[in-house]
Formats: structure tokens, C-alpha cells, sequence
């Protein structure tokens, strides 16, 4: 009997083969720079958009003789002043959400720059928000009001790489895939890879703590980042570029700034711990009928592949048509299934690993726990499949609306908190039906680390969707022993629903940290941390 069944999955495997090997994939699926739109009216400013900011008082406006100190740190080139156009991309996110009204963007190229406007701008009371490759998600990276834009995209320089331990020093204002594309010459890469990595800034994925898609692997930029170079509010340089892995003297400040959002300090040099380049990399992508199939998948991925296993990302079939939505890609399975599972091992020894991850499918096939699947068969097919995963964010952008969630949870819960919103829209009468505001409730994530991306596509705006998401989910994900922000941050978006997954003890410490470093609160306002007391 098990003979005959192996031969069943060994058959179905035969169909893991290169099913992508004439697949022609549109721009779409993989992101690289983010695009605005030409008319800027076509989006509206934050404060009017969502009522209630109030301009501190205490900030100074911007003037003539303030735009002509800052010429002289930087040059006449060195800055954008009162050109809409050109403003226009640094005062607005990339997914025209959020806008700001800042007249003034400052692009130093050095530290010693950075320091210099700080230090001026804190006895200015001229407030700051730094800026990286603004890819963020919550608006944590542009203007509520008039606040000068940072922006650390000319601070861009390789500083050293030690490749005996893979320890890389650089500008925060480097390309992530720069940065891995550089380092794959040298047999390493960066410890994380992100949708967004054509465009985001080192500095920018740290002061967010991004997770990205191979936290499984490689665990947080808590573990990697080694050292960091800050310039604090008033322009104080903080040196803690260490290399060392072991280093325990005082306390650990680098980790007071990794997820900081840049409201307590720039962070302008960056010294990270990089691993070697896996010499054999496997995907495979399997289609599943639930999220329990998934759950037992991912089980038990985690003892046949343990040491190689290093992504398992998982979305439903509403993701899969909302990015056949918006692009064109061939069939990579001859059905559709409820939920698809893609599983990436990295290693060193390449017949090991295609036998281990043969093992592993022929008993997910044999099972019944996978129904269907494919296997990459070279580099080209391995960005085929991770191409569908990292193109979902680009997909839901070019719908009408989209209210977009990164939350986090036990795993068995994640998808419990998909149904059970789309439960909730649907009692609310706002999804359902022809003329529902709500057309789709979309999931994806990172199955490894608990982390959900929950997406509700709109054909508009509705303050009463609004009001039946938020703080619905925030109340869930909290019942649950949840994050209402896994990896995007707070931003505008979630800082005043932060009571959800902190307790006041902490936040009261966290505003006391931040008051005792920015005492002006001149670094990124109206963020981060809730406004009530």
C-alpha cells in the first residue's frame, strides 16, 4: 500500500518540474523603484485626510535665512526649496496615502552634514523627519505639516567589509539590493530581503526593525545589526560603529534605535553581521486546501529541513487573484487551490539538499497534506516563484482603496483573524455584496514568524470601513496575544492605538526616553508614540 502511494506522489511530483520555464513575467512582479503619480492633486494631505492634527505651536516656521544657513552646509545643490514638483515624491508616500506640506528637503552626504543640521535645528525648534528610500507603509516617512525632510539618499557609500567574518560597515542611505548585489561578488549577502529592496535604505530597515522574508532564517536586525552611528536631536554624534559580536560593557544603545522610526536620533552609519551566500538554493511552491494544511506544512518543514529551511510564506487564493488582477502570469499549477505554501531552503551541499527537500514533498504528497506543487529548476524560475509572493504589495496598490494590516500572532490564529474580518465586514454590510465599498479581503505572510499581512481592497474610501476595521482588529489581535504591527512600524497610522500591545508602564517609559533625548521633539512629530498622555 505505501509503495503504491509513494509511486502516486512520485507521479505528482513529476509536475514539480519546469512548469515556469516559458513563463514571461510583466515589470509588476518585481518591485524595484516606486512610482508617484504626475498630478499631485490627485493626493490629499494627511491633515485633511484624517481631521484632528494640530501644528505644534512651539515649532518655528520655516524662513528665507533658515534655507540660506542650511546653503552653506550643503551648497546651493545640496538642498530642494519651494519647488512643488520636486517636493513632491519626499511629502508623499508611495502608496499616496499620506502627504505632507514640507517646503524643504536637505540631502546631506556626511555625517559631519547631518550633525550640523541637527544641532541647528534643534535650537531652531525647526522640526525634522529623516528620510530614506520612503517605501514604509504607515506614513512614518513623510510630513504631517511642514516639518524639513532629511533625506539620507546621498549618504550612500560603502564604508568597509571584513570577508573573513562577513561583517559589512556602510551609509544608512545604501540600497538594500545594492548592498547584497555588492556582497554577493564576495560569496555573502544581507541577513534580510525585502519586497521593497530596489528601493529602501539600510538606515530606513533598521530604524523600522524590518522583518522581511527571511527572518526564519536569519532572525531580526536586533541579532545582525553589531553597530551603529546616530546623530542625536541636537547633533550629538553617538559612535557605536562596533564590529565586535561579544561585547558586554554598558548598556546595548544601538538597540534603542533599531525600530526607533527616527524619532530619537538619524541613524547615519550602520555595521551588520552578513552570512555567507547558500551555494544550493530550492524553492518550491505547493498548493494546499487549508490553513490547517498549512500549518501541518510548515510543522513539518521544521523537522525535515530544519538547518536549510530559510523562508516559508504562505497566501490564499484571494491573494492569487488579486495579482492575476493587475498582471498577467502564466499558470504555474493546472488547478487553483485555497492556499499556496513557498518554501525556500538555502545550504551548501546541493544533493543534500534536493534530497531533503524531495523527502519532504513526497510526504506531504503521500499525507494529503499538499495536493499540488512545482519546483524551481534554475535562478530564473527561483525569481518566477518568489516574484508572485513579492508581488502582491504592488498588485493591491493599484486597486482604488486599500486599508493594509501587518499584524502578529500565534500561527494557529492567523488565518482564524482573516475569516473572522471578513465575517465582521460582511455583518457590517460594507463587503458581500455588488455595491459593497469592500471587494476583497486579501492574506499573506510570513508563516515562520507569525506575521499576517491582512489587506481589505476598496473601490473607495469609507469612514464607515474605517470604522469597522479599526479598532476591531487592533481589539482582536490584543485577545490574542498579538502586535498590531509585526515588521511596518507605527507611523501616523498606529501610534495612538499603541495601548493594544504595550502597557502604559512602557509606553510612559518610552515617552520618557524620548523626551529626555529630544527634548524639543523636533525628530519625526505626531508619530510613533499615541499624543494623549
Amino acid at each position: 500500500m505505501f509503495a503504491s502511494r509513494l509511486r502516486v506522489a512520485s507521479t505528482r511530483l513529476a509536475l514539480l518540474k519546469p512548469a515556469l520555464a516559458k513563463t514571461t513575467l510583466p515589470s509588476l512582479c518585481v518591485p524595484r523603484l516606486r512610482h508617484y503619480a504626475t498630478d499631485n492633486k490627485q493626493v490629499s494631505y494627511t491633515v485633511d485626510k484624517f481631521p484632528g492634527y494640530v501644528r505644534n505651536p512651539n515649532f518655528k516656521q520655516l524662513t528665507e535665512q533658515d534655507v540660506d544657513h542650511f546653503k552653506t552646509i550643503l551648497g546651493a545643490n545640496g538642498l530642494i526649496y519651494d519647488n512643488q514638483d520636486d517636493l513632491f515624491p519626499f511629502n508623499t508616500d508611495w502608496m499616496h496615502k499620506f502627504r505632507g506640506k514640507s517646503q524643504l528637503v536637505l540631502k546631506p552626504k556626511t555625517t559631519q552634514q547631518v550633525s550640523e543640521i541637527m544641532k541647528y535645528c534643534n535650537q531652531q525648534k525647526l522640526a525634522v523627519v529623516p528620510q530614506g528610500g520612503n517605501t514604509g507603509l504607515v506614513g512614518g516617512s513623510v510630513p504631517v505639516f511642514d516639518e524639513v525632510v532629511l533625506s539620507l539618499q546621498g549618504m550612500n557609500k560603502i564604508r568597509g567589509f571584513d570577508n573573513v567574518s562577513g561583517i559589512l560597515t556602510a551609509d544608512a542611505g545604501c540600497v538594500l539590493e545594492v548592498l547584497d548585489n555588492w556582497l554577493g561578488e564576495k560569496g555573502y549577502m544581507m541577513p534580510l530581503d525585502l519586497g521593497a529592496k530596489g528601493s529602501c535604505h539600510i538606515g530606513g530597515n533598521i530604524a523600522t526593525n524590518a522583518g522581511g522574508l527571511r527572518l526564519l532564517r536569519y532572525g531580526s536586525l536586533h541579532g545582525t545589526v553589531l553597530g551603529l552611528e546616530v546623530v542625536l536631536p541636537d547633533g550629538t554624534i553617538l559612535d557605536n560603529m562596533s564590529t565586535l559580536r561579544k561585547d558586554n560593557t554598558g548598556y546595548d544603545l544601538k538597540q534603542l534605535f533599531i525600530g526607533s522610526e527616527g524619532t530619537i536620533g538619524v541613524i547615519t552609519g550602520v555595521s551588520i553581521l552578513t552570512p555567507h551566500r547558500s551555494k544550493a538554493v530550492n524553492v518550491a511552491l505547493l498548493g494546499l486546501n487549508s490553513f490547517e494544511d498549512v500549518q501541518k506544512a510548515f510543522k513539518q518543514s521544521r523537522i525535515e529541513l530544519s538547518e536549510i529551511l530559510s523562508a516559508f510564506e504562505f497566501w490564499d487564493t484571494n491573494a492569487l487573484q488579486m495579482f492575476k488582477k493587475h498582471a498577467t502570469p502564466k499558470d504555474v499549477m493546472e488547478k487553483e487551490y485555497p492556499f499556496y505554501v513557498l518554501i525556500e531552503t538555502s545550504g551548501s551541499n546541493k544533493d543534500h539538499d534536493d534530497e531533503k527537500l524531495t523527502t519532504y514533498l513526497e510526504n506531504m504528497m503521500i499525507d494529503g497534506v499538499a495536493e499540488d506543487g512545482v519546483v524551481a529548476q534554475d535562478e530564473t524560475q527561483i525569481r518566477g516563484l518568489w516574484s508572485l509572493r513579492e508581488g502582491f504589495t504592488e498588485a493591491l496598490g493599484k486597486e482604488p482603496a486599500v486599508y493594509k494590516y501587518d499584524i502578529s500572532m500565534p500561527v494557529p490564529k492567523l488565518y482564524e483573524c482573516v475569516e473572522d474580518m471578513r465575517q465582521h465586514l460582511r455583518d457590517g454590510g460594507v463587503f458581500g455584496q455588488p455595491d459593497s465599498p469592500v471587494t476583497d479581503v486579501v492574506a499573506y505572510g510570513h508563516v515562520g514568524d507569525g506575521n499576517l499581512h491582512l489587506n481589505i481592497a476598496a473601490s473607495r474610501l469609507e469612514s464607515r470601513v474605517s470604522a469597522l476595521i479599526e479598532p476591531y482588529l487592533f481589539e482582536w489581535v490584543a485577545n490574542h496575544q498579538g502586535s498590531i504591527s509585526a515588521e511596518h512600524g507605527l507611523g501616523v497610522a498606529k501610534n495612538e492605538f499603541l495601548g493594544y500591545s504595550k502597557s502604559p508602564v512602557m509606553i510612559k517609559m518610552m515617552k520618557t526616553m524620548k523626551n529626555m533625548l529630544d527634548p524639543n521633539g523636533i525628530m519625526n512629530p505626531y508619530k510613533y508614540l499615541p499624543s494623549s498622555p
